[in-house]
């Protein structure tokens, strides 16, 4: 028998929300052509094979896909492996991960992210009222809207019918992507209302992604 840790990642401040992600913590268990079948099976946005957890090697498969790198896999292993600091090898290269008080934090380069497609809603009530995406060819879209402009804050919802998921309830990745293409600070009120922070990177191409996990 296989284990999987689930836990909630982005969830609010009250513990609330977040989204779902599965742990192996042992991916030795689940043979490498086996693992996108078995994350189809247990059926969360994300789940993660830990190959080695003493250098951070690890896998990620979406119901879909295998993913270079995604945000709240990350931030999840980061929170399961709760060090200071320490360094996360998925396929798309090492990702920096460290602790910032009850919240866990990554940074990555956007190139190894999926390629998201954002559009801007004229309201948060629009965004919020939204039953899929706009277009159907919209399969790996973030939809948002500001909630609060001076205050970085952003209203978002992700549909990736690409990766296998009609609706993701935190998206690290897009946020991230967010964040560096308006050059600031976000946090971001996503799907039924977990909380996503995200930032421009200090180096060119890199943005970080942080959040409570449960």
């Amino acid at each position: 028998m296989v284990d999987v840790r689930v836990v909630r990642v982005f969830a609010d401040r009250a513990g609330a929300h977040g989204n779902l992600l599965g742990i192996v913590a042992d991916g030795t268990q689940v043979p490498q052509d086996d693992r996108l079948r078995f994350a189809e099976k247990v059926g969360y946005s994300a789940t993660v094979f830990i190959d080695d957890v003493q250098c951070g090697a690890i896998r990620i498969y979406t119901p879909a896909v295998e993913l270079a790198f995604a945000g709240h896999p990350l931030v999840g292993i980061a929170w399961a492996m709760d060090r200071e600091s320490m360094v996360l090898r998925p396929p798309g290269g090492d990702v920096p991960a460290w602790r910032e008080g009850e919240m866990y934090w990554v940074n990555a380069a956007l190139a190894a992210s999926p390629p998201w497609w954002h559009e801007r809603l004229e309201s948060s009530a629009a965004v919020a009222a939204l039953d899929g995406p706009l277009h159907v060819r919209q399969d790996a879209a973030q939809l948002w809207a500001w909630e609060d402009e001076a205050a970085g804050r952003i209203r978002a919802r992700v549909f990736a019918g690409r990766l296998g998921i009609f609706e993701d309830e935190a998206c690290g990745s897009a946020s991230m992507r967010l964040a560096a293409a308006l050059g600031r600070e976000l946090t971001v009120r996503h799907g039924n209302g977990s909380i996503i922070f995200a930032r421009p990177g200090v180096a060119p191409g890199t943005a970080d992604v942080g959040g409570r996990v449960v």
